[in-house]
């Protein structure tokens, strides 16, 4: 079983000391939706631009509040050693769409459900190629030539 390293992305993170604005203009300048909240390389939450408005603006906290305020505590990690099968059990298990990877209880990256998509459709993207060699260059009589 493949491991999670070929989908890991870079992580977006703000410190757990930053304020409300800063975590969202973080997010803004990087164009998504989710921040990691570190203290050094530790990871103590995550914040994202929902939680702002729901638990922030909604709730009256000022843009100068700090972004544990609005955070979401003790985030659900992925190990990074795990192979794909344990982060799609974990995507069907938990109603969230990304997830920390952590390596050594450090913050390593973000893996999302859109990554395995796209590593899964690549797979059999590759997996295609000697149906399709077959199919188009297939008459009789003649050898299939290779595909690569």
């Amino acid at each position: 079983m493949p491991t999670l390293s070929s989908a890991i992305k870079e992580v977006p993170t703000v410190e757990v000391a930053a304020t409300v604005a800063q975590a969202a203009i973080e997010m803004a300048e990087r164009g998504v939706g989710i921040l990691c909240v570190t203290e050094g390389n530790r990871l103590v939450g995550i914040v994202t631009d929902r939680d702002i408005v729901v638990r922030g603006v909604a709730r009256g906290i000022p843009a100068d509040g700090r972004v544990d305020a609005v955070m979401s505590l003790d985030p659900v990690t992925i190990d990074a050693g795990c192979d794909v099968e344990d982060a799609v059990e974990a995507f069907a298990a938990y109603p969230f769409r990304r997830l920390p990877v952590v390596r050594a209880g450090e913050l390593a990256g973000m893996i999302s459900v859109d990554d395995l998509i796209v590593n899964v459709a690549e797979d059999l993207s590759r997996l295609c190629r000697p149906i399709v060699g077959e199919t188009l260059f297939t008459v009789p009589g003649t050898e299939v030539p290779a595909v690569r």
